[in-house]
């Protein structure tokens, strides 16, 4: 998938991981969706991945109107799932949805760290 930025040095970090799973567990939440780890659990991305597709894949054969809710919720639209698809055809539809989701919920926590850390002084003046 074409990203914007690459996300790849961050889904090694367990605490980048642990805020992802944090942030999917409270948009999954809202509709009824329970995301469940271990406490003790090591956070990786591929388990996150696991966890996340088992529900995608569910919604998938059996709810798509909460699907779309929890996308639209997610703000994922439908054409960004289409050419995520189109660039990866051997991708299955979960796969494709799950890693758009988590891809979008790890950016949220990555541009919530960086404005919780941003600072107007630190801008150069004009």
């Amino acid at each position: 998938m074409k990203e914007p930025f690459d996300i790849e040095p961050f889904k090694a970090e367990e605490v980048v991981i642990r805020q992802t799973v944090a942030q999917v567990k409270k948009d999954f939440a809202m509709f009824g969706l329970d995301i469940d780890f271990p406490i003790n659990f090591r956070m990786v991305y591929d388990d996150l991945f696991r966890h996340v597709m088992y529900h995608v894949y569910n919604l998938l054969s059996g709810n798509l109107q909460k699907l779309a809710a929890l996308l639209y919720q997610i703000d994922i639209g439908e054409k960004e799932i289409m050419e995520a698809w189109q660039e990866h055809p051997d991708w299955t539809k979960a796969e494709v949805i799950t890693e758009l989701l988590i891809y979008r919920e790890l950016k949220k926590v990555l541009f919530r760290s960086y404005y919780k850390n941003y600072k107007l002084q630190d801008l150069p003046e004009k």
